[in-house]
């Protein structure tokens, strides 16, 4: 099994600490990060994945948003280039602790913080990154 993960939703999972747009998003997001710690792969997809499943049938739901995709292109272009190779739909990418922690410290450093601009979420990742992450879901173990 894996997980599909769109690309700017590769850096919303490094900060993620069990808040959410409401409670179902919530359950749904913590069950793609218990996947995630159980050792899946990750899948790179285009459009809306399994993050986004809870909120596609919401009024507004703005998966699909032209910003959204802009936000992805610019992970994408971001990631790939952090991992020195092409990271594109279909693309598996194995989340090691070793990968998690050079990811995170990419995005305390700002490198792969391109997908954030415009995100109304991007204060609080920005104070968790500066704690050191602390209390993330996603682990590093």
């Amino acid at each position: 099994m894996t997980v599909s993960i769109r690309p700017h939703h590769l850096l919303c999972i490094l900060t993620y600490l069990g808040k959410g747009y409401t409670a179902s998003f919530v359950q749904n997001y913590n069950g793609v990060i218990k996947r995630l710690n159980a050792g899946e792969t990750v899948t790179i997809v285009t459009g809306p994945d399994d993050i986004c499943r809870a909120m596609l049938n919401e009024d507004g739901c703005h998966c699909h948003n032209d910003s959204v995709l802009e936000r992805d292109a610019i992970a994408l272009a971001q990631v790939s280039n952090f991992l020195d190779r092409d990271v594109g739909p279909g693309q598996p990418v194995h989340l090691t602790p070793d990968r998690i922690a050079g990811l995170r410290k990419a995005f305390a450093a700002g490198e792969i913080r391109g997908g954030c601009a415009g995100c109304e979420w991007s204060e609080l990742c920005t104070s968790i990154s500066a704690r050191n992450f602390a209390g993330c879901h996603l682990s590093t173990r």
